[in-house]
């Protein structure tokens, strides 16, 4: 057995890490840093410590977690979901408060974020309440501090900052008055006793945590995800994972970037393929053949891309994968750019383009980002990953054939992928 293999067990038995969806060496890294703190000389010796040790385990699961977050991420969301609490407060006689439920909630930055966008948006504190839950002791207990720097503010529009916060040196702290709307503690997902003996929840923030299992763990997380939502509840997903809650029965809601799913009324999914987005690449040394594609860190502010196949060349290759490292480490603004230079002094690729939507997508240039999907699509046809997400678009504009026809087209790309794996 390898002698990382126990490791990567480790973290998955655990937390439900994935080693594939992150690479091996950000975990072998972490393993090496605990390894030195804790004086270990061996691998061996380590993994004694790691096995005595509770506060051992929590620190090296601390040092494989990379938060990555910050405030009205994906801000449609948050427009949603106050559009649909005031709905659901009228279903409901206003009988009861609206339970709302982040998790991961990392730093802090979604459940604040929930009650700011509600507070806001004319509920009373009495209406509503927010839960938010972390694996991490560290990230929950920086949440309680409500002390935030520069790079939780990201973004044009930041007016909620002089609205909820006062400045507290080069720090802004939050506001008493949306603190006390949300109760943070620590959690684990893969817990069978989280939550027991609660109600459920009427919304329930659960993004960019999935594309981090492996499949069996993916359905199993998803079954806690329906338990911990209300029948009539909705469940916000991160950009990149709608294809797999279509897979298990969910329907996207229909409003545009808000990454939001019910189940209430929903028919027998529609048949989609067994896809999950692959993973954005790192640099590698550049031989022949092309490396392989190492996994993005966790809670990348991008959704994890593939590769695209270099044309020829060195130069090429470096150039694609110095896309896909600036979209992996959120800098949008050059990402693009850099994908607009490779289209100026190379043949295009679909996976540039798929990128440009991407981008697009997230940003919320919906049009724009159809346009780049289709020129992906023009130049490679059954480009996985551009028809799921122009499926998407579509179906959220009420376009049910048309996200229907490349549902099917994606289909049977992955069947014959699978086909020509096998032999």
């Amino acid at each position: 057995m390898n002698s990382d293999q126990r490791f990567f067990d480790f973290l998955k038995e655990t937390i439900g890490l994935d080693v594939t969806s992150v690479g091996p060496a950000i975990i072998e890294r972490a393993v090496r840093q605990r390894s030195i703190v804790s004086q270990a000389l061996s691998a061996d010796e380590y993994w004694r410590t790691l096995q005595g040790s509770r506060d051992e385990q929590q620190a090296l699961i601390e040092a494989v977690i990379v938060p990555e977050t910050w405030f009205f991420r994906y801000p449609e969301s948050f427009v949603t979901l106050a559009k649909l609490a005031s709905k659901r407060l009228a279903e409901i006689n206003n009988l009861r408060a609206l339970r709302i439920l982040s998790l991961p909630c990392s730093t802090g930055e979604e459940p604040y974020s929930i009650a700011m966008a509600l507070l806001d948006a004319g509920l009373k504190p009495h209406q509503f309440k927010v839960d938010g839950l972390d694996v991490s002791p560290l990230s929950v207990e920086k949440a309680r501090r409500a002390l935030y720097g520069k790079n939780s503010f990201r973004g044009d529009d930041i007016a909620f900052r002089d609205c909820h916060f006062s400045a507290e040196g080069e720090s802004y702290r939050l506001d008493q008055r949306v603190i006390e709307q949300v109760r943070l503690q620590v959690g684990n997902l893969l817990d069978p006793a989280l939550l027991a003996g609660e109600p459920p929840f009427d919304f329930v923030f659960c993004r960019n945590l999935l594309i981090y299992f492996d499949q069996p763990t993916q359905k199993q997380v998803f079954e806690v995800l329906k338990c911990l939502t209300h029948v009539d509840g909705v469940l916000f997903i991160g950009p990149a994972e709608g294809s797999l809650l279509g897979r298990l029965g969910m329907r996207s809601i229909g409003i545009p970037q808000s990454f939001a799913f019910s189940r209430q009324g929903t028919a027998a999914p529609e048949p989609l393929p067994t896809f999950v987005p692959a993973p954005l690449p790192v640099p590698q040394p550049l031989h022949n053949p092309p490396p392989v594609p190492v996994r993005s860190r966790p809670f990348a502010r991008i959704a994890p891309l593939r590769p695209a196949p270099a044309t020829s060349g060195s130069d090429t290759a470096a150039l694609l994968v110095n896309i896909a490292v600036l979209a992996d480490e959120g800098k949008s603004a050059e990402a693009r750019a850099a994908c607009e230079s490779y289209l100026r002094s190379h043949e295009p690729v679909a996976q540039v383009f798929y990128w440009l939507g991407l981008l697009s997508d997230v940003a919320g240039n919906t049009l724009e980002a159809q346009g780049f999907y289709r020129k992906a699509l023009y130049l490679e046809p059954q480009h996985p990953e551009a028809l799921m997400h122009l499926a998407g678009l579509l179906q959220a504009q009420g376009d049910a054939m048309g996200a229907r026809r490349l549902q099917e087209r994606a289909a049977r790309s992955a069947r014959t992928a699978d086909s020509e794996r096998k032999r």
